[in-house]
């Protein structure tokens, strides 16, 4: 705010310093906003560019919803798993989760995709704004020229000294110029100059916006060089510890596989011993004429087996005929009912 004061007084002592001069101080002002939106090489370029954000907070909106639902559904299944196979599952979802926020961030971050291509496509415009700004002041003998949509404050803001149309015209022209191809069009846009008079310190200012903007470009360059090292390299780090997880698991089922192994080889060993020893025992017993208490329970087992059944049979005969009874009382009761029906009536 300090800074934007002064600035400003420092404009009004010069004002009042080159007031009493033979010619009076000239002031305009552009308003980048209004020159920005009417630019179609900007607009069209701005359009692409909201595509493709919007693609790609779609692919991360997606990718998202893919992980909530892999979290309810492992939530759900957690009282069936294993503590190992819950904790390896829940480790690959987080792993996923990582990489969509490494994505996220790629895009989205201070230094992301979308930051880069805003600085790519705003720049040249803006070099293109300056140019013409500088050669407009230089031909027009302009002393002060303010953008009305930078910080500095405009109370009051004649309409007479907004310079925003000749801006406008000017990188069209400039544009017109780049792309004639015949002579007679090259001559058109020659005579449709907004600014006629180019001096050499215009020349030597445009010569220095080039220059800075390749010095720019080849940071920008150096910047996004650098960036897809880092992202190379956290990518290998992730694809690393990813296949450490993978071999760790592997070794790990492994063991679990030779162990189950192991202990299904015992079971199997001591339940023949067991079968043998009660083979023997029941021919010991059949030999001898004696029933087991296991043949006791057996026949048990099946006379209450068979004592079920005949009730259940008892109960099913019972049902029958309480059913056929009851449909044979309708049927009488609506044989009487059209007896009575087709009585004549006396009357």
């Amino acid at each position: 705010m300090k800074s934007k004061v002064l600035f400003l007084v420092t404009v009004l002592s010069l004002m009042s310093f080159v007031s009493n001069a033979q010619r009076g101080v000239r002031i305009g002002y552009i308003d980048t906003e209004y020159i920005l939106q009417n630019i179609p090489e900007y607009q069209e370029a701005s359009s692409q560019l909201d595509q493709k954000v919007q693609q790609w907070k779609t692919e991360i909106e997606q990718r998202l919803t893919v992980i909530d639902s892999k979290k309810k559904q492992l939530n759900s299944e957690s009282v069936l798993l294993t503590k190992e196979l819950y904790e390896e599952r829940l480790e690959d979802i987080s792993f996923e989760e990582a990489e969509i926020l490494d994505y996220q961030q790629k895009r989205f971050g201070p230094n992301g995709d979308l930051m880069i291509q805003k600085q790519q496509l705003i720049q040249p415009i803006q070099d293109q704004i300056f140019a013409a700004v500088q050669e407009i002041a230089s031909g027009k003998k302009y002393d002060f020229i303010f953008d009305k949509s930078a910080d500095v404050v405009m109370l009051f803001s004649a309409e007479r000294f907004d310079l925003s149309e000749l801006v406008i015209r000017s990188i069209t022209r400039s544009a017109k110029r780049t792309q004639a191809k015949s002579r007679a069009d090259r001559k058109k846009a020659a005579k449709e100059d907004v600014v006629p008079v180019v001096n050499k310190e215009v020349d030597e200012r445009q010569k220095a916006i080039e220059d800075k903007k390749t010095a720019r470009e080849a940071e920008i360059a150096k910047r996004q060089e650098a960036q897809l090292k880092r992202r190379d390299s956290l990518k290998a780090a992730a694809a690393a510890k990813r296949q450490k997880i993978l071999d760790d698991r592997a070794k790990a089922k492994a063991k679990r596989d030779s162990t189950n192994a192991s202990k299904t080889q015992k079971k199997s060993t001591t339940e023949k011993g067991k079968n043998a020893r009660k083979t023997d025992s029941t021919a010991a017993n059949a030999a001898s004429g004696t029933k087991t208490p296991a043949q006791l329970a057996e026949e048990k087992r099946q006379q209450k087996i068979k004592d079920r059944e005949a009730r259940k049979k008892a109960l099913e005969d019972r049902k029958k005929k309480i059913l056929e009874d009851r449909k044979k009382a309708k049927e009488e009761r609506e044989a009487q009912k059209k007896a009575k029906d087709s009585v004549p009536d006396d009357n």
